[in-house]
């Protein structure tokens, strides 16, 4: 399963782009964080993040970061969110962060609830595949893949600071 896992490459130049916009000592969510590069990345910038994926394993791999420098902590969570409830709520309503990070994931149901972890003032960073990508290789799955437009309205209620709609015929 290892040899599935995202997570071991370098930042995204797009998070890396525009993690400027959290605030300092803000909270990050990692959701579907793989091996944790985006997780490392804030860490390591003195944020408090939580790291959320379905796999055990991905998630072993940040054990380093659970309590890093400075006191910076990264709290690992363990959750099938496509087949189990949100597991975090803060009564009714999802916990909120000041950034939550997705890259490389579409799960279209959940789409309301990443919206509403969004803290106000906070900033959704959101990086995935986008329909026409099934011809220059995985995923191939229409279900996988955002239509154009199908992220805006979804951000509706969200300030968009910036928005990118392309096709790299080579992705990373």
């Amino acid at each position: 399963m290892s040899g599935t896992l995202h997570g071991g490459e370098d930042v995204s130049p797009w998070i890396r782009r525009w993690s400027h916009l959290v605030p300092a000592g803000g909270t990050v969510l990692d959701l579907a964080c793989g091996r944790g590069r985006h997780v490392r990345w804030f860490a390591g910038r003195g944020h408090p993040v939580v790291a959320l994926d379905r796999s055990q394993e991905a998630l072993d791999a940040m054990a380093d970061l659970q309590t890093g420098a400075g006191g910076t902590r990264v709290q690992t969570v363990q959750a099938d969110i496509e087949n189990q409830p949100w597991p975090l709520m803060n009564g009714q309503a999802p916990q909120t962060f000041d950034a939550v990070v997705v890259t490389n994931y579409l799960w279209r149901a959940m789409l309301p609830t990443i919206v509403g972890s969004v803290a106000p003032g906070g900033v959704l960073l959101y990086e995935t595949f986008a329909h026409g990508n099934a011809s220059v290789g995985k995923p191939s799955r229409p279900d996988f893949l955002l239509q154009p437009g199908e992220l805006l309205r979804a951000c509706q209620d969200l300030r968009v600071v910036a928005y990118e709609d392309g096709f790299l015929a080579d992705p990373p």
